[in-house]
């Protein structure tokens, strides 16, 4: 009997610490949310040229709409594609891509 006491607060001892893992993931994503967001809005002209030759050798078939920099110059596109569809890239200055 004491054995099954002491398995089931153990098993409730890992429950509270998982939930606490979960938050603290939970607020460092939001952080990390909020930093990729930090982008202000420039004219499309103002991209850096490998950004916009990396954006039509990637996709030809595109327009910039909008773009966007940030503090690390880091430069998020709003492009849409001559079928319709649209999307949002992310690259740096040298126009290599960002994964955000």
């Amino acid at each position: 009997m004491k054995k099954l006491f002491v398995l089931g607060a153990l098993a409730m001892g890992s429950l509270s610490v998982t939930a606490q893992d979960v938050a603290a993931v939970q607020e460092d994503a939001t952080e990390i949310v909020e930093a990729a967001q930090d982008f202000t809005e420039i004219e499309t002209s103002e991209l850096p040229t490998a950004v916009t030759e990396a954006v039509a050798k990637n996709y030809p078939t595109s327009t910039i709409n909008k773009a966007y920099v940030n503090g690390e110059k880091q430069y998020k596109l709003e492009v849409s594609l001559e079928d319709g569809t649209s999307g949002t890239l992310y690259a740096d200055e040298n126009g290599n891509w960002l994964d955000m």
